[in-house]
């Protein structure tokens, strides 16, 4: 099985260098990297070329947008299946995309989704919140809960029937991608409960209350232009179960220091 992994850039001299090097140390045998650069001003197109022999196409140049960049990688993916992992993000170990060919293989599914650990990038060892996409389903879309993206592996014949990201959302787009693809209910998919990515804190869906605020505006705007009934007051009532994600990896993390 063949994977193809996405990656967007721009100005990202300080992380994509991790990530280039996590997806090289994959041992999975059959995998296509695709990196999309949006004409970086910084040192980032020097870095990715530093790791030519592993990339196997590179694009760089302008575009209108995370999401215009994204269609850009669809574009030229090739592989059974596709996935998107950031500038800025990392797989969590060298078997990562071993275990969601095999769980593609073992249960013929049509999307694989597993979860992310956030860490601070002031400290890269130290797990702040587990993103657990088992808490999805499609049900719950009316609600903003989404699987955690740079975790989320969907066969490329889905991405086809489902047509391209919408470029003119700022944050949301992939919730907006997503909801097309999960409100079929012919597609079928697996949690891997395994944590594929580590993803860095302070992107553009974590950075800030005010980009908290655009990111729920364009949620409810994603669902209502594709037939979900909600409101603002549903999508909102998902952070206290967020919150818990925070408060069990506080609490796990003082029992194995009292444990010491």
């Amino acid at each position: 099985m063949k994977i193809s992994i996405i990656t967007v850039a721009y100005n990202a001299a300080q992380t994509i260098g991790a990530a280039l090097q996590s997806v090289a140390n994959q041992r999975h045998p059959n995998i296509e990297h695709i990196v999309i650069d949006g004409a970086s001003k910084d040192a980032t197109l020097e870095i990715i070329r530093e790791h030519a022999d592993r990339v196997n196409t590179l694009v760089s140049e302008p575009d209108k947008g995370i999401y215009d960049a994204m269609n850009k990688g669809l574009a030229r993916a090739t592989g059974d299946v596709i996935a998107f992992l950031n500038s800025d993000d990392r797989y969590a170990s060298a078997d990562a995309i071993s275990s969601v060919v095999d769980t593609f293989e073992r249960h013929h599914v049509d999307a694989v989704l597993g979860d992310v650990a956030f860490f601070d990038p002031k400290s890269p060892e130290r797990i702040i919140r587990r993103y657990r996409s088992d808490r999805f389903t499609p049900a719950r879309l009316a609600y903003g809960w989404m699987p955690a993206h740079p975790g989320l592996f969907v066969r490329r014949a889905e991405y086809v029937r489902t047509g391209r990201f919408a470029t003119d959302y700022r944050i949301a787009g992939d919730y907006e991608m997503i909801i097309r693809l999960f409100s079929r209910p012919e597609l079928r998919y697996r949690h891997l409960p395994e944590i594929l990515v580590h993803m860095q804190t302070g992107g553009a869906s974590t950075a800030g209350i005010k980009a908290k605020l655009q990111l729920n505006r364009e949620v409810l705007r994603a669902c209502r232009e594709n037939g979900i009934d909600t409101n603002m007051l549903k999508i909102l009532s998902k952070y206290p179960a967020k919150l818990l994600e925070y408060l069990s990896r506080y609490i796990l993390s003082s029992d194995a220091q009292k444990s010491r």
